[in-house]
């Protein structure tokens, strides 16, 4: 921890109590009494803070407001970590992109303010910060979300919902009652979890691909979420499945520098062989968006098992061989 980021830790912890004890502050900030008597002194004499050791309380607390004499107490402009960055442009990037007329549309536009508001308060303003550091996004669907409110309604009303869904991948559509669950924000696009009352069964829905939605005046079922993650979160990516396999993948020695340092799945398994290789091994429930993310990497991905999944895998680049000829 940097000597700044203790002199913010130190106001933070201060402002939040009433009184603080040298032996606390030592073990919060993991320093040394001479290193924390140097930040106190810093805060008092540079910052102006009006830090005071209080004899009847045992510990440092702020002086009372109005109380102070001299110039005022104000900490130096903030200079975000690498991870709070990356955490704040992103809630910028989503909010901005969400649906302005949607459920969360009259939220949006302050937050989105305050937001702005708070990357303006470090040493360079938000739009020097955005100028400089950039979040890319790829793959991501450009949609409209119409039925976002219905949707959100539904779901935290504890209705069911009728939705006309048009399903890609077989080119349907088909009217269903459903009982929502929870809202997803998978790969910057937006995926409903919910009981379908035609399947019997739960399903995800993309929600870009409602084109009807209308809240019924019915109990929406409720799902354990333990169930909810056993079925839609058990194999690899959004679409769920009734049996998990495991996959066995083998990336060649070069693709293993970055393949190691990647979190395909929460349960997956990963080892660097002795010829420099990585074996990584994740469970599936449909192989869709596997397979996918597998042909990215072409020859320096290898499937090892199970059989299906290979027979699968060769099947798709015979395919993708034939139409290039």
């Amino acid at each position: 921890m940097s000597a700044m980021e203790r002199i913010y830790q130190i106001d933070q912890i201060l402002g939040d109590r009433r009184f603080v004890t040298r032996k606390e502050l030592q073990e919060r900030l993991g320093v040394s009494w001479a290193t924390l008597k140097r930040d106190l002194s810093y805060l008092k004499d540079r910052l102006n803070a009006p830090i005071v050791f209080d004899r009847s309380l045992g510990g440092y607390r702020f002086e009372a407001a109005g109380s102070q004499v001299g110039p005022q107490y104000e900490l130096p402009g903030l200079w975000f970590s690498a991870e709070e960055i990356h955490a704040l442009l992103t809630m910028q990037h989503l909010l901005s992109n969400l649906d302005t007329g949607g459920l969360l549309g009259p939220q949006i536009k302050p937050l989105l303010a305050r937001l702005t508001g708070l990357l303006g308060t470090a040493d360079d303003p938000s739009d020097e910060v955005e100028r400089r550091i950039r979040i890319l996004t790829v793959g991501a669907r450009e949609f409209h979300l119409d039925h976002f409110q219905a949707v959100g309604s539904a779901l935290l009303r504890r209705k069911r919902l009728m939705i006309r869904y048009h399903a890609r991948g077989t080119n349907e559509a088909t009217e269903r009652e459903i009982s929502p669950q929870r809202l997803v924000h998978y790969r910057d696009n937006w995926y409903l979890d919910a009981w379908c009352h035609l399947r019997d069964g739960l399903r995800a829905f993309a929600v870009d691909a409602i084109g009807h939605a209308e809240i019924l005046e019915k109990r929406a079922r409720d799902v354990a979420e333990r169930r909810l993650d056993a079925v839609l979160g058990a194999g690899y990516g959004i679409f769920s499945g009734g049996e998990v396999s495991w996959a066995t993948l083998r990336f060649s020695p070069e693709r293993s520098r970055w393949v190691a340092a990647e979190r395909w799945h929460p349960h997956q398994q990963g080892r660097l062989l002795a010829d420099g290789s990585y074996e990584l091994k994740l469970p599936y429930a449909d192989d869709r968006e596997l397979i996918m993310d597998i042909m990215k990497y072409g020859a320096d991905c290898t499937v090892d098992s199970p059989p299906a999944l290979v027979e699968r895998v060769a099947a798709e680049l015979e395919r993708a061989r034939g139409q290039y000829r």
